[in-house]
């Protein structure tokens, strides 16, 4: 018995009503076993008692986050029950009785740890009860005002951090790919990764109330270059031992597959490496989307200039530099307030993971503010002089006579990097360019300012100007669409500007390249003496047939492009001209046939039909599809398909959510990768 004469209070039973809490907080999507709330905002627990609840009991909830739990650094906490707490801090308070029944609401500060918590009562001095499920997760709220990452915008809340599917975008600046993506951040055991992904690494629990220091490290972390963390990179072409990053579908199966090996992830480039850090973003709370640049320059040495060099055939040299213009490549924005920075860049930072360039010693990229780029006050942090050169560097053509010679400077261009800076749009299966919100539009006053205020501070002066007068216009045309299998044809179109006539040294060459640049065969050239006379216009033919560039299509499977660049020489006047164009393949579709509607629960079929138009034998062939809420990643070993050869599969499906669900469809071979498809079903 008490003091009071009462019977001494115990607890029957606790439960989280974890079905309002997660409604309350928007957490109803996660599948996951335990209870997940918003910092920020309160949630509610029913008690059941030995009997009634009187004044005079003390009843303190501990909760504790981490393995060494200290009051001193909060990551322990003592919470009195009907403590009245201050704004902003941790508090207790009973919201109803009846009888041996009793709710409480327990508070959390805006800017508490995210993490996972333990919870256990205590009762005076000799009695502590643990519930069976003990322990709850506590995310970053962006609908809490007081939440350094709030996002007033609700349509916005539902594409940045509700929505699991999306869109990330490929190919060049004249013919972008929406290729489909599941980031899958509310998949069964995603949301445990996450938290174990905090807790095992270098990242201290107090780093974890700042969602800058927060994103900071988790750039590096998805990296596994410095610390073990999720995805390997490999831009090689061979990927031994692991799978193509043109295979994943999303990134929910790469996290749990991280977590079950307890090692890095075999292999991803960019857009996988975004599309994993939107996940873990959106996952712990954080507004964040998958952002590509097209042009996007690869400054190696911070002056601000990439320099480009061709021989006298017009082969991109590699070897003689190592800065580089990827035709695109993806990172993140993430929203949040910078209190580190002076008022005026809150709102979305530049935040990339792909293993580029090392900050600080780690392979880490970003926060950065998107105004900080714009303005070219590359003296902010982090990484302001990387990121500004990515989407606003000069690209510079040197000539290479031969080894060891002299270079001669072809050409400077001022408006190559930075095209076409796409993310999906709010609310619709569309792209939306925010080129703008990066830079100012390209000539503009304040677009040239702004480098010349990035350039003063990074002391690039640069090379001096190529000349101004201009004696010779030098195009490119692609002649139609080019399916894969099929030849290459375009033209080279040369006016001469002059009121006398020109003889010209033309050369072309066109190369199989990778994503980023990298140069893989050259599959035709050509040279001849081209005379044009005063004032008038020629144009030359070119083109490439099928075998010239399907026979290198084994060292080339992922995002296979042709670039094509012409040169143009004159010795009277004395003078270069040169052009490039990137040339894209088209592949045949995959048909993907789903009901309109499907009931929860209840199961149906799905049908995918290939037929294969390419003119090349697809050996080793295997269909994956993936359906968020439908069914787990499943593999489909097609064997070998020959040119003409058409294949069906079929999938049966049940649903375990409901909504607008997708199926993502991809065709993966030894000598072509990443024909993909999607389709739509809703879930009722």
């Amino acid at each position: 018995m008490s003091k009071t004469g009462c019977k001494a209070l115990r607890v029957g039973t606790l439960d989280f009503l974890k079905g309002l809490n997660a409604k309350l907080h928007h957490t109803s999507d996660f599948l996951t076993a335990a209870l997940t709330v918003r910092r920020g905002q309160s949630f509610k627990m029913r008690l059941e008692l030995s009997r009634e609840l009187s004044p005079q009991d003390q009843v303190m909830i501990e909760l504790s986050v981490g393995d060494h739990p200290l009051q001193a650094k909060e990551t322990l906490m003592l919470i009195p029950l009907r403590h009245d707490s201050e704004p902003g801090r941790w508090g207790a308070s009973i919201a109803h009785t009846n009888d041996k029944q009793c709710e409480v609401d327990l508070r959390t500060p805006p800017n508490a740890i995210v993490g996972k918590y333990s919870l256990t009562l205590k009762i005076g001095d000799d009695y502590t009860y643990r519930p069976e499920h003990s322990h709850f997760y506590l995310l970053f709220n962006p609908w809490c005002k007081d939440d350094d990452v709030y996002l007033s915008d609700e349509n916005a809340l539902g594409e940045y951090v509700l929505s699991d599917m999306g869109y990330i975008y490929v190919g060049h600046s004249r013919e972008i790919i929406q290729r489909p993506w599941n980031f899958g951040q509310f998949e069964e055991g995603v949301l445990e990764m996450c938290m174990e992904l905090l807790d095992k690494r270098r990242l201290g629990h107090t780093a974890r109330r700042d969602p800058v220091r927060l994103s900071r490290a988790l750039s590096a972390l998805v990296n596994s270059n410095d610390d073990r963390g999720i995805l390997v990179g490999n831009w090689s072409g061979k990927y031994p031992q692991g799978t193509s990053p043109g295979k994943w579908t999303g990134s929910s199966s790469i996290l749990l597959q991280y977590g079950q090996s307890q090692g890095p992830v075999k292999y991803g480039q960019c857009w996988v490496f975004s599309g994993v850090l939107t996940t873990v973003m959106r996952c712990l709370g954080i507004p964040a989307r998958s952002v590509t640049n097209f042009n996007s320059a690869h400054d190696t040495d911070g002056n601000l200039t990439i320099d480009v060099y061709i021989n006298k055939n017009g082969e991109q040299l590699d070897t003689m530099t190592s800065d580089s213009i990827w035709n695109f490549h993806v990172w993140n924005d993430v929203w949040m307030k910078r209190p580190d920075l002076p008022e005026g860049y809150d709102g979305w930072q530049a935040l990339d993971s792909t293993p580029q360039e090392k900050s600080n010693g780690i392979f880490q990229c970003g926060p950065c503010p998107l105004k900080a780029i714009k303005q070219g006050l590359v003296y902010l942090v982090y990484d302001t002089t990387f990121l500004f050169a990515e989407v606003n560097a000069d690209r510079v053509l040197w000539k290479v006579e031969s080894p060891g010679e002299a270079v001669t400077m072809v050409k400077k261009q001022r408006q190559v990097v930075g095209k076409n800076i796409s993310t999906k749009a709010v609310g619709k299966d569309d792209r939306e360019d925010i080129t703008l919100l990066y830079k100012f539009p390209e000539g503009s006053v304040q677009e040239r300012e702004a480098f010349q205020k990035a350039s003063a501070i990074c002391s690039a002066a640069g090379p001096s100007e190529e000349p101004d007068e201009l004696q010779l216009e030098l195009g490119l045309e692609c002649v139609g669409p080019v399916s894969l299998g099929s030849p290459v044809s375009f033209s080279i179109f040369l006016s001469n500007l002059l009121p006398r006539p020109l003889t010209l040294t033309l050369t072309a060459a066109a190369q199989l390249q990778t994503y980023n640049a990298k140069t893989k065969a050259t599959v035709k050239s050509l040279r001849q003496k081209v005379t044009i006379e005063a004032e008038k216009c020629t144009s030359v033919p070119m083109k490439i047939e099928a075998a010239e560039y399907l026979s290198e299509l084994s060292e080339v499977n992922d995002n296979l492009l042709l670039k094509v660049t012409v040169m143009a020489e004159c010795d009277d006047p004395c003078f270069i001209c040169t052009e490039d164009i990137i040339i894209s393949f088209q592949y045949p579709p995959i048909t993907v046939d789903l009901p309109a509607t499907a009931k929860l629960g209840k199961q149906f079929t799905g049908t995918f039909t290939f037929k294969n138009t390419t003119g090349v034998a697809m050996d080793n062939c295997k269909l994956l599809v993936e359906g968020l809420g439908l069914f787990k990643l499943a593999t489909f070993d097609q064997g070998n398909i020959p040119v003409g050869r058409i294949f069906r599969s079929e999938i049966l499906c049940t649903p375990y959510r409901n909504g607008r669900r997708k199926i993502i469809a991809k065709i993966m071979s030894d000598q072509i990768s990443g024909i993909t498809a999607e389709g739509f079903v809703t879930v009722e």
